[in-house]
Order: C-alpha cells, then sequence, then structure tokens
C-alpha cells in the first residue's frame, strides 16, 4: 500500500488519502455492505483518472468510482483505490437550451443541474429522491430514474453521449451507431442476436444485468445506452453530455386516497393512459402523521402539469375522476406541494424503521414488474414476507411497477443472515414469475447480482460476462459487481458490530439503550449532504461550510461505526480520527429532526466526548465554557462583573484570557450583566397577582447574567397575559415555589441553597459526569414544583431542548427526570396553552431572522409562528444554524467555519429585510452572533411584545 500511495502522489494532481479518516468514510454506501478500500482518490480531471487506473493497473488494484454514495446495492464501496469525483469534476461544463441538452462531469449533483436548466424552462427528466446530493455519475452508472419516470423514462433515456476511459487507459467517445464501441462489442453483439432480441424482459424499469439489448441494430447499437446501469464495472465516466425535457410551467397534485396498498397499486396502470407526470404510491405505514392527506390507508400521488394553473388542476379532477378512490385531494400551491412530496421523499429514510422503532434494511429494495400486474406481485411478496415471519413497509413508483420496500432482516445473528438468503432467493424466484426484473432502479450490486441467473438464465449471464471481458479484461473496474459476484450474504456491514451493548451514559431509548443500534441508524441515504436547505431545515451546517465529507452526519457515523467494528480506527473511544470529524459538529440537533432516520449526532458526540477524555485533561475551553455557569454565579456572588466588563475592554487583556481559555481570538466576550434577572426578580414591585394559572420562569444561565432584559421582558408580558408567575426554588428541601427564593429560618435550617440549571455547557463539552450530577441537583430543586401543575417556562431555546431531550436520556433511571421533560414549555407555547384567550399587542411589522436550531429539531415552532401571526409579525424565519451554536464558535480554530454557516441563511436575510423588519433571535448565541459579525441587535420575541405592551401603556 505504501508503493501504491506513494506512486499516486507523484502523479495524481487531485487529493490522495490512504489515511485511516479518507478510508473510513468510504467503507460503505446506503447499501447493507462494507468493504475497506486502500485508498481514496480525487482527481481533478480525466488526465488524473487515467493516472490512477495506469497506476493501479500495474499494481493489480480494483478501481471503484463513487458519487455520492448514496447506492443501495453496494456498488459504491470497493477493496483497492475509490475515485470521488464530488469534490472537483463536479462541474455542469455548459447547456445549451435551444439544443436542450447538458455538459455534465460525473460529480455534478442533480439538483444543481436542475437550477441551472430551470431559468429557460428545462430540466433533467430522472429524479431519485436522493435529487439534492446524488451526481449524474452515480445516476448513470446505476441508470437511475425516480418519481418522474412515467413520463420522461429513466436516466439512459436522457443521455446522448459519454465520455469514458476504460481500464486499459482508451478514451472513448460513446453514442449510437456503435460509436466509441471497444474492440470485439459489435462481434460479441452480432454472434448473439436472438438471444438479445429475446433474452430481456419488456418492461419500463428493467435496469437489472448489462442493456446488451441496446445494441442491437433496431435500437440504434446506442453503445451509451448501454454503458448506463454498467455500474463502474466496464469504464469511468469522466463527462457526459445528457439530453434535457421542457419543465410544464405549472402543475398539480392530486393525492388518491385507497384502503390498502394492494388497490392503489391495481389502480395505477389504469392511470397511465391519462399522461401523469407521476404515479407514486405508499402506505399508511411510512407516515408519521396523516395531517394534511385524504382519507385511506394508503396514497398514489399522481402529478400532472399544463402550461397554466387551471389547465394542471383540470388535468389532476380528470385523474380524480378516473380513480375509483376513498378520497381525494387537489394541490395546486407549489408550497403544499413541495410539503406533501417530502413526505414520499423522505421514505427511503423513515422505511429503515418499522412502526414499532424496529429496524429494518434494503436488500430488496427495487424490484420492477409490469406495471398491470403490480397489485399481484405485492400480493405475493406479502404473503412472502408473512411465510419467513419477516415486515416491510411498500412504497415507490407505482406507475412503472417499482416497488422499494426496507425489511425487518436479521442481520446480526446467523439463523438471521441464513434467512435473509432464502428469502433472497424465493423473492427472486417471486419476481421472474411475474415478468419483472430483481432491480428496477438501483442496480444491482452485490445485494441481487448473484441472483441475476434466475432472472436471466446461465446463458445470457455467460453472455455479460464476456462483455465484460471486452470492456475490461483485467477484471480492474468494481470487480465482484454484476458478473462473478460476490454472494449476497457476505460483507455485510453489521458482521463487524459488537455483539455486546457498550457502556455509556445516556439511555437511547429509541434504540433499547444500545449505541451501536444507534450508529446503525445512519443508512447512508446522505440528505445531511444537501448544500442547501428548504424552509426551516438545519442539517447539516458544518458540511455546507466545508463540503468535506468527514463533516456531515454521514461521515461522523461512519467514523463511529468503524470505531465500534475496531478495524480501521483500533483505539476505540481514544481515537484522534472520530474526535477531528466531531470538532465541527455543532451539536445543533438538526439531524435529529432532518434526517429521515433522526440521528442524533449532537448526543453521540456528547457521548464520545466524554469518554474520549475520560481521566485526561481536557482542552482549555472546556472548562472556560463547559463551566461557564459556575463561573458566572461567582461572578455575580462576588458583584464583580463591571470590573470584569471593564478588564474585557483592554484589548491585551482580553487577547491573554481569551488564549487561556481557548476561545477563539476573533471573538468579543459578551459583557456580562451588571444585575442578574434573579437580582431583579427579587428586588422588583410585585404586581397584584392574578387569578391566571402559575408557570414557573426558568433562570437559564443565559438569560440570567447575560440577557436579563430577555426574562424582565418575559415577565412583563406572561403576567399581561393574566399568568401568575414563579421562580423555581433556590432551596433544596422545605422550598416554596413562588418568588425563587426561600427566606423562613426553619427553610434555611432544613435545606441547601443552590440553582437550577439545565446542564446544557456540561452536555455540549462531554462532561456527562458533572452534568448528571448538576441535573440531579435540579430535580431536587425543582421536586416542589413537580408537586403542582405549573408548566415551567423555559426562555432559551438550547436550554429547553437540553431539559426535553438531555435530562431524560441522561438521567433515565430517575423518573422525575421525564416529569420535569414534559413540563417544559417555550414562552409561545405557555402563552398558547395557558392564556389562550389573550390577545398580543399589534406589532405590525414584518420580521426577520432564524429560527433557533435546537427549537426546530426539539421544541417546533408552530406554537411561536401561530403568535407572530397573532402579533401582526409577518414573514418567515429562515432555516440553518447561526454558527455560534453555544461554545462552538467562541473555540479557537472555528471562527471561520461557525461565520460560513451564519453566512449560509442568517446574515443574507438580515441583509435582505424590508426596511422596519424586526429581527428575531430567541437564542443568546444567535443575538451574539448577529451582533458581532453583523453589527445587528436581534430580540427576543418577550422583549419584542413587552416593548409593543409598554407603547400601548403609553399612549
Amino acid at each position: 500500500m505504501t508503493d501504491l500511495e506513494a506512486a499516486l502522489r507523484r502523479a495524481v494532481r487531485g487529493e490522495v488519502g490512504f489515511d485511516v479518516t479518507s478510508r473510513a468514510l468510504t467503507t460503505m454506501d446506503a447499501s447493507n455492505y462494507r468493504r475497506v478500500p486502500l485508498g481514496v482518490v480525487a482527481p481533478r480531471d480525466a488526465d488524473d483518472v487515467a493516472t490512477v487506473l495506469e497506476v493501479c493497473r500495474e499494481r493489480g488494484v480494483p478501481v471503484v468510482a463513487r458519487g455520492g454514495g448514496t447506492s443501495i446495492a453496494g456498488q459504491a464501496t470497493g477493496t483497492g483505490v475509490v475515485l470521488d469525483f464530488t469534490r472537483h469534476m463536479n462541474r455542469l461544463v455548459r447547456i445549451d437550451p435551444k439544443a436542450r441538452t447538458a455538459v455534465v462531469q460525473p460529480g455534478l449533483v442533480l439538483d444543481r443541474l436542475q437550477d441551472a436548466a430551470a431559468p429557460h424552462g428545462l430540466r433533467f427528466g430522472p429524479d431519485p429522491s436522493t435529487h439534492s446530493r446524488c451526481t449524474l455519475g452515480g445516476m448513470i452508472g446505476n441508470n437511475s430514474c425516480g418519481s418522474h419516470s412515467v413520463a420522461w423514462g429513466t436516466t439512459a433515456d436522457s443521455v446522448r453521449e459519454l465520455s469514458v476511459l476504460t481500464a486499459r487507459g482508451r478514451r472513448l467517445r460513446l453514442g449510437q451507431e456503435w460509436a466509441g464501441a471497444p474492440d470485439g462489442l459489435r462481434g460479441l453483439v452480432d454472434g448473439d442476436l436472438a438471444r438479445l432480441r429475446t433474452g430481456f424482459p419488456d418492461l419500463p424499469r428493467r435496469i437489472s444485468g448489462y442493456a446488451l439489448d441496446a445494441l442491437l441494430p433496431e435500437n440504434g447499437a446506442d453503445v451509451a445506452r448501454s454503458f448506463c446501469g454498467s455500474e463502474g464495472t466496464l469504464g469511468v465516466l469522466t463527462e457526459a453530455v445528457v439530453r434535457l425535457v421542457e419543465s410544464p410551467r405549472a402543475r398539480a397534485l392530486a393525492v388518491l386516497g385507497y384502503a390498502d396498498e394492494a388497490g392503489a397499486a391495481e389502480a395505477a396502470a389504469g392511470l397511465l393512459p391519462l399522461g401523469p407526470l407521476t404515479v407514486e404510491g405508499m402506505a399508511v405505514d411510512l407516515v408519521p402523521s396523516t395531517e394534511g392527506l385524504p382519507r385511506g390507508g394508503a396514497w398514489l400521488f399522481v402529478e400532472t402539469g399544463g402550461d397554466t394553473e387551471a389547465e394542471a388542476r383540470v388535468r389532476a379532477e380528470a385523474v380524480v375522476a378516473a380513480a375509483d378512490v376513498v378520497d381525494a385531494l387537489v394541490v395546486t400551491d407549489p408550497a403544499g406541494q413541495r410539503t406533501l412530496w417530502r413526505i414520499r421523499e423522505d421514505a427511503s429514510g423513515t422505511a429503515t424503521r418499522m412502526p414499532d422503532g424496529s429496524e429494518a434494511w434494503p436488500g430488496w429494495e427495487d424490484c420492477a414488474v409490469p406495471p398491470a400486474r403490480l397489485g399481484g406481485y405485492l400480493r405475493d411478496f406479502r404473503r412472502l414476507l408473512t411465510a419467513h415471519g419477516l415486515r416491510g413497509t411498500p412504497y415507490g413508483h407505482f406507475g412503472d411497477g417499482c416497488i422499494h420496500v426496507r425489511i425487518d432482516f436479521d442481520l446480526l445473528t446467523e439463523a438471521g443472515v441464513a434467512r435473509f438468503r432464502r428469502f433472497s432467493e424465493e423473492l427472486a424466484d417471486v419476481v421472474v414469475a411475474h415478468g419483472g426484473s430483481l432491480s428496477g432502479e438501483h442496480g444491482d450490486g452485490q445485494a441481487r447480482a448473484e441472483l441475476l441467473p434466475r432472472m436471466y438464465g446461465a446463458e445470457t449471464v455467460a453472455l455479460f460476462e464476456r462483455a465484460k471481458a471486452v470492456w475490461d479484461p483485467d477484471d480492474l473496474l468494481n470487480p465482484g459487481m454484476l458478473v462473478r459476484p460476490a454472494p449476497l450474504d457476505t460483507n455485510l456491514r453489521f458482521s463487524v458490530l459488537p455483539r455486546e451493548p457498550v457502556d455509556v451514559e445516556f439511555g437511547y431509548p429509541s434504540d433499547g439503550g444500545d449505541f451501536s443500534a444507534a450508529v446503525r441508524r445512519c443508512v447512508g441515504v446522505a440528505k445531511c449532504r444537501t448544500t442547501s436547505v428548504s424552509g426551516a431545515g438545519v442539517m447539516c451546517p458544518s458540511f455546507r461550510a466545508t463540503g468535506d465529507e468527514q463533516h456531515s452526519t454521514r461521515g461522523r457515523a461512519r467514523l463511529l461505526h468503524e470505531m465500534l467494528a475496531g478495524e480501521l480506527v483500533t483505539d476505540g473511544w481514544r481515537s484522534t480520527e472520530v474526535r477531528d470529524a466531531l470538532d465541527l459538529c455543532l451539536s445543533c440537533k438538526g439531524c435529529r429532526s432532518d434526517c429521515p432516520v433522526e440521528v442524533d449526532m449532537a448526543t453521540y458526540k456528547a457521548e464520545f466526548l466524554h469518554h474520549h477524555y475520560e481521566g485526561r485533561r481536557r482542552p482549555a475551553a472546556h472548562y472556560a465554557m463547559g463551566w461557564l455557569p459556575v463561573w458566572l454565579r461567582w461572578v455575580a456572588r462576588t458583584r464583580t462583573a463591571p470590573v470584569l466588563n471593564a478588564l474585557a475592554s483592554v484589548r491585551p487583556l482580553a487577547a491573554v484570557a481569551k488564549r487561556l481559555g481557548g476561545i477563539a481570538g476573533e471573538r468579543e466576550v459578551p459583557r456580562l450583566a451588571e444585575e442578574t434577572f434573579s437580582g431583579w426578580w427579587r428586588g422588583r414591585r410585585r404586581v397584584a397577582a392574578g387569578d391566571g394559572d402559575l408557570v414557573v420562569l426558568w433562570p437559564d444561565t443565559f438569560t440570567e447574567h447575560l440577557s436579563p432584559s430577555v426574562g424582565r421582558a418575559a415577565v412583563r408580558v406572561l403576567e399581561a397575559a393574566g399568568l401568575r408567575v414563579a421562580l423555581p426554588p433556590t432551596l433544596r428541601g422545605r422550598a416554596v415555589v413562588g418568588d425563587g427564593t426561600s427566606r423562613s429560618a426553619l427553610s434555611l435550617l432544613a435545606a441547601r441553597r443552590g440553582r437550577v440549571c439545565c446542564g446544557l455547557t456540561y452536555v455540549s463539552t462531554g462532561q456527562l459526569d458533572r452534568a448528571r450530577a448538576v441535573l440531579r441537583r435540579t430535580l431536587d430543586l425543582m421536586a416542589p414544583v413537580l408537586e403542582t401543575a405549573a408548566p415551567v417556562v423555559v426562555l432559551e431555546p438550547s436550554c429547553a431542548a437540553a431539559l426535553r431531550t438531555d435530562l431524560p436520556e441522561l438521567l433515565h433511571d430517575d423518573p422525575r427526570a421525564a416529569r420535569l421533560a414534559e413540563r417544559v414549555l417555550t414562552f409561545a407555547e405557555a402563552l398558547e396553552r395557558h392564556a389562550p384567550e389573550w390577545t398580543p399587542p399589534a406589532v405590525n411589522r414584518p420580521v426577520t431572522g432564524q429560527t433557533h436550531c435546537h427549537q426546530h429539531a426539539v421544541l417546533g415552532d408552530a406554537a411561536d409562528r401561530r403568535l407572530r401571526a397573532s402579533a401582526g409579525l409577518t414573514g418567515d424565519l429562515t432555516g440553518g444554524c447561526c454558527g455560534l451554536a453555544g461554545n462552538f464558535g467562541f473555540e479557537d480554530g472555528h471562527y471561520e467555519v461557525s461565520a460560513a454557516c451564519a453566512e449560509d441563511q442568517l446574515l443574507p436575510a438580515v441583509r435582505e429585510a424590508p426596511d422596519g423588519a424586526v429581527v428575531l433571535a430567541d437564542g443568546f448565541s444567535c443575538r451574539t452572533q448577529l451582533e458581532q459579525l453583523a453589527g445587528v441587535r436581534g430580540r427576543h420575541l418577550a422583549e419584542v411584545l413587552a416593548e409593543e405592551l409598554e407603547r400601548e401603556r403609553r399612549r
């Protein structure tokens, strides 16, 4: 390997990675399979590709071309050198609107092509659900399809010419009439014309095997089309000329409800004569909530197009009229359509969990049968599942007869793997009996190639082997795929994981307390690799800032998987590779909500840091900012805030303090409040208590010591709404709920003083022992509150999220933790639930800003949106993360990424806001980032409402 690496580094201009991290990131795709490569190369151009092939050919090292790594059959993994085209060979070379063509490099993400084509009224026809991260090279390699294939076909239907390098270094330009055919290919076809004319099923989604029938003279002898779907086994694509189609100016979406999936499947083929753009199907067991969907147990998503909205609607209503449905819904609003389509697109991740939370896996992800036979096939498929004691949740492209399904295979035990093999063999026979294809979209890879003789027969498979030998006589390119395949039950990625649960701190309630199961959640669909967010989405800000796989949620999960496996990452929790990958995780928790399988990297990071630094000295920032509540309480007790503020304004002194504390030199130290929120509370003139509900206002560290104005504003608004406000007790023992303190002599003798804390700063720095102690003390203090019905109102979203999730997951053995978590409400939720008749003041101004990432991921912002609307605050907040993210943006070495995250969504939104817009930022981090990077003052919603109440009072 040393000689190979050295030779590649000398000859290749792109990056060469033979380190542990580079290899670990590419051991898996989105399949059940894992293969460890020798190294990874990111070529800069076709010359680099040719050089890699030459160096590897001389040494007999296999080469695997990889795009977005979202393949579901294992074909994007390999044991030799992996070519990563996403870093450099990712350009749209040119687009020709008149000819309706585009020239693309293999690493171009599909959505980037769609963005460029849209202004010309054009688009690329195929659109897999992974369109925001899959690449054109991967789509050509797999002959991908997507939801619009009933209208625009597969990727092979959209390819004009392909520039390809063979394993022996020949540069070919593939096209029709034998253009670019390697020597011997035409003779192979001419010698077996009868087999090619009769041996291939006639159905729209026949992806399995090599498309040798495209080389028939009556099919134009199309070498480019024949190359599509070859899974990188014939040559390496370096450029493609693809066809674009006209995009309808308007669209409508008809959602048709049926009693069950069989009814939906049988209806699908009958809708095709109406010329729909899509006929997609899914059943109720894949839908987290049926809100917004018509009644039924299964649905067809039928999209229609037209020059106008009215024309598209008429066609959609014609579909509804022709369909025998339980219920139906027609949507023409683009935002409403996107919401509904998101339900369908997330199914590829949602399907990896059964309704009861148990795991389900690909392997029989996308079989296809003639559309008219889909209903019968589904019934046989269900019977086979039952016979083997398995469960699955089918969905997919019903109009093309293509079904996606994840099945709850047990791939962890020998007996389970044996059943996986038996089921696979029997299902292959069922598919063939219905005239179908083992793969209808994602290719054969290792998952199905072994079973191709059942579909094609031994002689046609032998013809495939001869074709492979014509293109790649040395079997250098992606060996083990399509021909002479590895058995389908080998190289399973689960086989390397520990069989006994790993000793961990968090409870992982959704994974049975098993950290390995939590890490297995990541199936590789790579939604975290999207380069832009839609709506209020957050995941994954660090990937969008760096573009580096190791800084994506998937990349980090891969490294954790390899850490547990112990083969590549050999030093377990002490791994520097895992530590470095997690270092740029902002703990924004965006993946907890935006990842279809709810990977929670913030929790995994805290877990890892706890073990990594156990018994060792931590980075200075962990002490400076992890223990922030302690330091700030000492400042309040000693009344030294004015002195510290003055010292922080002296730049040389501030620079020394920041260096000692591990704080980025570019950062300004926030000013400390000279009067804490609790101090103001104790000294304020009490208002007459109302007769409304009692609410306990949580004095979080940031509100208490850094932004007491937020707390004061919240009290003003809550009391204006008729609520009785109290602070948590500060004495353990016989404390009183009502004023945040207890003054009786008996109480002072019987109790110990303390302050509640959510433990956020300790959790985010992985100091879980300390976090647990702080949280137990908090539960002791909150005991009197838990005996009442009072909700706990938390103003800082990150603290509310910590109490909702980290508290019960870290103290999973203490029932009080779950009780407190259930009491936590946001400011808007408290007003909506406990003062429903109250009308907020009419601010009547536009808003800008960003929904706090923890609010989006854990708490939800529906109540906030309703409160803003009621107050006349118009407009939407952006998604993404501000980039400061508590301690993250203050830590030395994080400033550039922190600023890049802010530039992703937040800062552009503020710059583009209309005059007079209110800049909303409920989180202290968000407000600090706005002030330090943009010189803009953001305000908590409570402050905005309180100011308007004061104006009304003065009028």
